[in-house]
């Protein structure tokens, strides 16, 4: 008895229905309130039976923040000027793009409204490269800032701007943001 060949399904089934649902969430957030978003509305998007969303997922809160986390993740690129201060510069005007756009907005929105969960599941990437940022001037030998001082001080006023204001963040405003950080943090001392 020959022994069949095993056949690899790139991808398969799991991650075809996985991405039918994150586009049916996108899709759903750019065209109808955040609160209009449920499990069957989802499901019918996708054309998958609702059972297969709350088999995977189990709630619209769950869903929302593993759509979040999926497009919150690797996004941004951690950028390599040389300098702490071109670094937080390139990074912060990158972020503050990305958080411009409507659908990343939407969801971003939608993501923190269904709980602690999804409001972790916007930001928890941006910790990483913040963290990646700050230790790899420490590697410089420079002077660093504590992260969770970084986040408070840049992500903080970036996200209650993208959230809650009507002025979207521009380049020059994170200019200004990094540079009275790092003032304050006595890092350019």
């Amino acid at each position: 008895m020959v022994d069949a060949p095993t056949q690899v399904r790139p991808g398969g089934r799991s991650a075809k229905v996985r991405a039918a649902v994150h586009r049916a969430v996108a899709q759903h957030l750019a065209e109808e309130p955040e609160q209009a978003l449920t499990i069957p509305a989802v499901a019918a998007r996708a054309g998958v039976h609702p059972t297969t969303v709350y088999r995977r997922w189990g709630s619209a809160a769950q869903l929302l923040g593993d759509v979040a986390t999926s497009r919150f993740s690797g996004d941004v690129v951690v950028p390599d000027t040389g300098t702490l201060a071109g670094d937080l510069e390139r990074w912060l005007g990158d972020v503050a793009t990305d958080l411009a756009d409507p659908d990343t907005l939407a969801l971003m929105r939608a993501a923190i409204g269904s709980g602690p969960e999804g409001g972790c599941a916007c930001i928890g990437d941006r910790h990483e490269q913040l963290s990646a940022i700050i230790e790899r001037e420490r590697s410089r030998g420079g002077r660093v800032p504590e992260v969770e001082s970084a986040v408070d001080f840049l992500l903080g006023p970036l996200y209650y701007r993208a959230i809650f204001s009507t002025e979207p963040a521009s380049s020059g405003w994170a200019r200004e943001l990094v540079a009275t950080f790092l003032a304050a943090s006595e890092v350019l001392a």
